[in-house]
């Protein structure tokens, strides 16, 4: 099935699109030109798919919704806790649960039919084992280079999120993906299974937030954390990730790439994406990115506003010796890795200084031979998954200092306990 006809399975009636939707196509296509030489045929949507492009910038999430509804009208801290029991439960126990709360617990317990156990296995074990620099790749063409899109920042904006710092954004992004990565984190029940349906309620609460406080101008820029930008942030997590350890040296093969791309389809599954904007593999999901950039209003003062505070972000991080030091030298390497990814057009809609890639060019071949040598070596992958894995997670504890975020193990959402 083509990227095309993929994105047309979940029509809506149409409307007029938000002003957003393709509002700076040279722009749009500056910042996809290096990927859409990775892509194999013609990528381009054609007039079926971009109206349907823009059609999913005004669909939500109906299933988070309902449930989020239902929790303003019941109270936020006695549905939370209603949330949070239920979530424990399971669907074997949902017959007590009021309507809101029952369905979103049966439509989400169960494994889709396409769930293969051993490709989710197979493809955390493969992240695992990309140890400190995948997190980096993840960090710098997922999170910092999709701050070139605009619209996409307005979310965190107007909900405050930039002035709560992105050394917080960082910590919580990385807590819930080692939870999704971790050996069985995907299964029900599983630490990265909860906290993606916390994720994906607390999504739907910026949704209710932003169109209920007035300010949010849906003519412009459609609903907020729409399914458009909900595939977005899906494919930052898979393809952007795989694209980038491949284009610093990384060798992954065929069958490993795939599992990633099964684990994160089930993961986007879980988190509200329609399954009509998943990919099933690698080439596919590069062709939808590319077409979700094309969407993409371009980079504006958001950008540069983000794109500096998650510069500075390594200065904050809680070293256990040489803070001053190791926090400058992280600091120019994640800059290195951001020019690697977008360029020195990218770097300037940033407002980030310009620098040359040193750290990729000197990483590149010890990468490449390390990768290789795992994939010769019987049990080569499993044995650098642990040592991966161990490397991940004092990363977190670095960037943590103490507990993790309370809203994505349980606690309820901070806005909502201040908003009480």
């Amino acid at each position: 099935m083509s990227a095309n006809d993929k994105v047309q399975l979940a029509g809506a009636p149409h409307k007029p699109h938000p002003s957003r939707h393709g509002a700076d196509l040279p722009a749009a296509r500056q910042m996809a030109s290096r990927l859409r030489l990775l892509i194999k045929g013609n990528p381009e949507p054609d007039e079926a798919a971009w109206q349907a492009m823009g059609d999913a910038l005004w669909r939500g999430d109906k299933l988070a919704d309902d449930l989020v509804a239902w929790m303003h009208e019941l109270g936020m801290a006695r549905a939370w806790g209603l949330f949070e029991r239920a979530l424990h439960a399971g669907a074997a126990n949902s017959q007590d649960m009021p309507a809101p709360l029952r369905r979103f617990i049966e439509a989400t317990q169960g494994w889709p039919d396409w769930v293969d156990a051993d490709e989710l296995a197979l493809g955390a074990r493969v992240l695992q084992s990309t140890g400190l620099h995948g997190m980096m790749v993840l960090r710098d063409a997922g999170l910092m280079a999709g701050y070139q899109a605009s619209a996409i920042n307005q979310t965190l904006i107007m909900t405050g999120s930039l002035h709560k710092g992105a050394q917080r954004r960082v910590a919580e992004t990385t807590t819930w993906w080692l939870a999704c990565t971790d050996d069985g984190g995907m299964a029900p029940g599983g630490a990265g299974f909860t906290m993606t349906l916390r994720v994906r309620v607390m999504h739907a609460l910026v949704r209710h937030q932003l169109l209920h406080g007035g300010k949010w101008d849906e003519n412009k820029l459609g609903l907020p954390v729409n399914q458009l930008d909900m595939q977005a942030t899906y494919l930052a997590f898979s393809v952007v990730q795989i694209v980038a350890l491949k284009t610093t040296g990384v060798w992954l093969s065929t069958r490993e790439s795939q599992a990633v791309m099964h684990l994160w389809r089930y993961i986007g599954w879980l988190m509200g994406v329609e399954p009509g904007l998943l990919s099933d593999d690698e080439q596919q999901g590069r062709a939808a990115l590319y077409q979700n950039v094309l969407s993409q209003a371009g980079a504006d003062e958001s950008s540069v506003m983000l794109g500096r505070a998650l510069m500075d972000e390594p200065l904050q991080r809680h070293y256990a010796n040489l803070p001053g030091l190791r926090g400058r030298m992280n600091k120019a390497r994640h800059l290195s890795l951001v020019r690697w990814f977008v360029g020195t057009s990218g770097m300037r809609a940033l407002g980030l200084p310009a620098t040359l890639p040193w750290y990729p060019l000197l990483m590149m071949v010890p990468l490449a031979m390390r990768t290789t040598l795992i994939h010769l070596l019987p049990g080569g992958l499993s044995a650098w998954a642990k040592r991966g894995r161990d490397t991940q997670r004092r990363y977190l504890q670095v960037l943590l200092g103490a507990r993790p975020p309370q809203h994505l193990t349980g606690g309820a959402p901070q806005h909502e306990k201040q908003a009480r």
